[in-house]
């Protein structure tokens, strides 16, 4: 009996999106089982599978993409593949994992922040409108046998924004190496990791990890900030070309003083250990990793009810959740991981829960959905 064989689309790699550790997660689960091909623009070779680069000419956001969906149809055509799963918005393939969630739904979000000027900027721009349609086909498409949501925030998108069977969604949840995001690798670290960004015993550091400020929510937590008690601290990781707003923003607030950027880093988990809670105020996340990631290593996550991973807490129990715009519901919940003995019993429940949420769980369903589309 020959392999089955599944190609997994993904336009360009980066080492640290969520979408290519999955990716890698699901090669390593697989190798031996399934003939694994990678149809990618741009990735570095993982072991275990074939890659088939597509490289067609573009200028432009729109014409990228769509160049690059055509270039796919063409490939998964030539390929006699039993099964392709895309993690891009391509009408007409069979099985979609939709880790960047809805985009209509985040347009959506994001207008709540954004002044009429610029949700007209947003309005003209053609690179929405052909996400938007590309995104109603696809889920629409009479060849669309299932789609891998990240969380039920995902699925409840979908059905909200699409005409979809609900028996073609399934919620996969993301998994977290509960012995490399652990309380005890934070206890080994954290005197250290405090004294490198200079923070005192007294002080209360939020941590922040994240790219895309706006869509994350850098602006609330920094007014939240303003509200909380001035011994609290904000550490931002990440990367934004509007970084400058953010620091503007701390300057008319008056607290530069207390918020540090600091850029991209290599290995996030030193800075969570000097945390004392995790801070993602986020407009729209489907799932949200750093939660996971925060959550295992027992510190608290305050973050909002449009993160997909906010679904696993319950709110002043394990972490806390909130509006992405409700600045004062955020800066209560400051005050409450102020008290450390509070912060501490919080961290520890949030570790108890995500403690199940292993790769080896997630893969585990992934097969399962796998088994159910892939030829006996």
């Amino acid at each position: 009996m020959s392999v089955p064989r599944l190609a997994i689309v993904r336009q360009k790699y980066n080492a640290a999106g969520g979408a290519e550790r999955f990716v890698s997660r699901v090669i390593d689960a697989l190798q031996g089982k399934v003939d694994v091909t990678l149809i990618a623009r741009k990735w570095n070779q993982h072991g275990g599978q074939s890659t088939v680069r597509v490289r067609p000419f573009y200028i432009g956001s729109v014409w990228r993409d769509w160049s690059f969906a055509c270039a796919v149809r063409e490939v998964v055509a030539a390929g006699a593949f039993d099964l392709v799963q895309s993690h891009e918005r391509i009408p007409g393939l069979p099985l979609y994992r939709a880790g960047d969630g809805v985009h209509a739904e985040w347009l959506i979000q994001r207008a709540r922040v954004q002044s009429p000027v610029k949700r007209l900027g947003r309005w003209l721009n053609p690179y929405h409108h052909y996400l938007t349609r590309a995104e109603r086909r696809m889920f629409e498409h009479a060849n669309m046998r299932a789609v891998i949501c990240v969380s039920e925030l995902v699925k409840q998108d979908i059905l909200r924004h699409f005409r979809i069977d609900p028996a073609k969604l399934h919620v996969i949840y993301n998994g977290i190496d509960t012995a490399t995001w652990c309380p005890e690798l934070r206890a080994q670290l954290r005197d250290d990791a405090r004294a490198r960004l200079g923070l005192t015993p007294d002080q209360v550091a939020l941590v922040f990890v994240g790219s895309g400020f706006e869509r994350k929510g850098v602006g609330t937590a920094v007014r939240a900030l303003a509200q909380s008690p001035a011994q609290v601290r904000l550490l931002v990781a990440g990367k934004d070309k509007h970084q400058h707003r953010y620091e503007t923003l701390a300057a008319e607030l008056g607290v530069s003083d207390r918020v540090t950027f600091l850029g991209s880093l290599d290995d996030v988990r030193p800075l969570y250990a000097a945390g004392d809670a995790c801070i993602l105020p986020t407009l729209y996340e489907p799932f949200g990793n750093v939660i996971l990631e925060a959550m295992s290593m027992g510190v608290p996550v305050l973050t909002t009810h449009t993160a997909g991973a906010a679904e696993w807490i319950r709110h002043g129990d394990n972490g806390f959740v909130m509006d992405a715009l409700d600045v004062a519901g955020f800066a209560q919940a400051i005050a409450r991981i102020c008290d450390g003995e509070r912060a501490a019993e919080i961290g520890a429940r949030a570790r108890t829960t995500v403690a199940p949420h292993t790769p080896a769980a997630m893969t585990e369903k992934l097969v399962a959905l796998y088994q159910q589309l892939l030829p006996a």
